[in-house]
């Protein structure tokens, strides 16, 4: 070799047919148990394919499906990503560029989405239908605590069990990242709130975030709560994270043409309910599943939220409620206090 040659680096040397995937730290479930089982892995980053945007992203919020999914007690969805997290904030980096101009994106825009897993990574792929622009003023942690309480309260408050102005809703579990969110939209939308918790200060939250009333579940029965409350009409709506025995209680405080939605099961699969009163107060049981659903009616839900509640976020009428943000490496941690239940409003992953 001449002296003065220069020597390229071996990456500069190597063929240019074949490029390296792009390579991400994620939060891994490497078994299924306890928070330890969260584990910061180093791995391929997603392939944005068509219809979808490649999201770097700057935080995750963290929700009890994730704990399910980390516990083996709530599957993938076929073609999902193995990784927990269903909600990301960051910025476009790449994607499908026609359809994100059809949705009014663009790469570099800063967006939060709803997402079927793979949000505990640096890098994460999403439909573009279910990406929604970043409220002015909000922060990427603040961001990332929207979509999957939002999406999920707004289907099945709103769409499933059609709560109107003027009408009662009783929410329990008020202070869960689901309960802040529907005691704010409710209350957005005009509705009376009566919101339960298991202690006084949680109680006392749920006013201050808006609720008309908040019961303490653990010293007094909600049923009598919500009689007295309402002069013994009933609630028109009541949204349900419990079931099991909570179902039949339940129908004892509905008001007729009452509608029970069901979107969490802590207290068990089976009820058992006096069909009677369904039927003499004609009164509709029903529940969903957001996950599994396909992606065209997860976009109308995002066009539903980016029309009706996004100009609220705007207006300061609903605002996001985090309770603590942890480092993406504290995932575990994360879980830790989700399963404790100490917790006031969501809790967020950020990188």
């Amino acid at each position: 070799m001449h002296e003065g040659t220069a020597v390229l680096p071996e990456w500069r040397r190597a063929p240019m047919t074949l490029l390296e995937p792009m390579r991400m730290k994620a939060i891994a479930i490497t078994s299924y148990g306890a928070p330890e089982v969260l584990r910061l892995v180093d791995c391929a980053a997603p392939v944005a394919a068509a219809g979808e945007v490649l999201i770097r992203v700057a935080a995750a919020g963290v929700n009890r499906p994730d704990v399910l999914q980390r516990k083996g007690l709530y599957p993938v969805p076929p073609g999902a990503s193995e990784l927990p997290g269903l909600e990301v904030a960051g910025v476009i980096e790449s994607g499908d560029v026609a359809a994100m101009h059809e949705a009014g994106f663009a790469i570099g825009d800063r967006v939060c989405a709803l997402v079927a897993g793979g949000g505990y990574a640096e890098f994460c792929t999403a439909p573009v239908g279910q990406c929604l622009p970043v409220p002015a003023r909000f922060s990427d942690v603040q961001a990332a605590s929207l979509p999957e309480t939002f999406f999920t309260v707004w289907s099945n408050v709103f769409d499933r069990a059609r709560l109107q102005g003027g009408e009662t809703l009783l929410i329990q579990g008020g202070t869960s990242g689901i309960g802040v969110t529907a005691i704010q939209l409710a209350k957005a939308a005009g509705a009376t709130v009566i919101a339960t918790a298991g202690t006084d200060a949680k109680c006392a939250a749920c006013i201050g975030l808006g609720a008309d009333h908040a019961i303490n579940y653990r010293n007094a029965d909600f049923v009598e709560e919500v009689k007295r409350i309402t002069g013994g009409h009933g609630v028109d709506v009541i949204l349900d994270m419990v079931a099991g025995a909570y179902v039949a209680r339940e129908i004892k405080c509905m008001a007729e043409d009452g509608r029970i939605v069901i979107i969490a099961v802590q207290g068990g699969v089976e009820a058992q309910i006096d069909a009677g009163v369904v039927l003499r107060r004609r009164l509709t049981i029903t529940g969903s599943t957001l996950r599994p659903r396909p992606i065209a009616f997860k976009t109308a839900i995002a066009k539903a939220l980016r029309q009706t509640v996004w100009p609220w976020f705007e207006a300061g009428r609903v605002k996001p409620v985090i309770h603590q943000v942890f480092s993406a490496a504290e995932a575990a941690a994360a879980h830790t206090l989700m399963e404790s239940n100490q917790h006031i409003g969501k809790l967020v992953l950020a990188w």
